[in-house]
């Protein structure tokens, strides 16, 4: 287990539900990625380089809502800028993406 946060810490952390409208092959990432164009509602679309080619395909992501972190910086990946930091569970070199198990408004806070 990682360092102890205090509940302060965590609220820090904006986590938010958004749908994944566009994917795209990523073959400059140094790891297989794709790159998600994901709509969050009112906080607009935000871009983010996501290692999930094991299990998911570009067919199986489009319109699959999503959850993540929204509020690190941007960050640059090869020629393409991660705005956002989608989440999942990682099984050895698989990450399942974590979402709501019922549709949800884009942009709706994950607390």
């Amino acid at each position: 287990m990682n360092d102890t946060i205090t509940f302060e810490d965590f609220t820090k952390v904006d986590l938010r539900v958004g749908t994944i409208i566009e994917v795209n092959d990523f073959p400059e990432a140094r790891n297989p990625a794709y790159q998600l164009h994901i709509d969050f509602g009112d906080l607009g679309i935000k871009k983010s380089s996501a290692q999930i080619t094991t299990l998911y395909t570009k067919e199986d992501l489009l319109q699959k809502q999503i959850v993540a972190v929204v509020n690190f910086p941007k960050k640059q990946i090869a020629k393409f800028m991660s705005e956002c930091l989608v989440v999942g569970a990682v099984n050895g070199k698989d990450v399942m993406l974590l979402n709501p198990e019922h549709k949800v408004k884009n942009g709706s806070i994950v607390s």
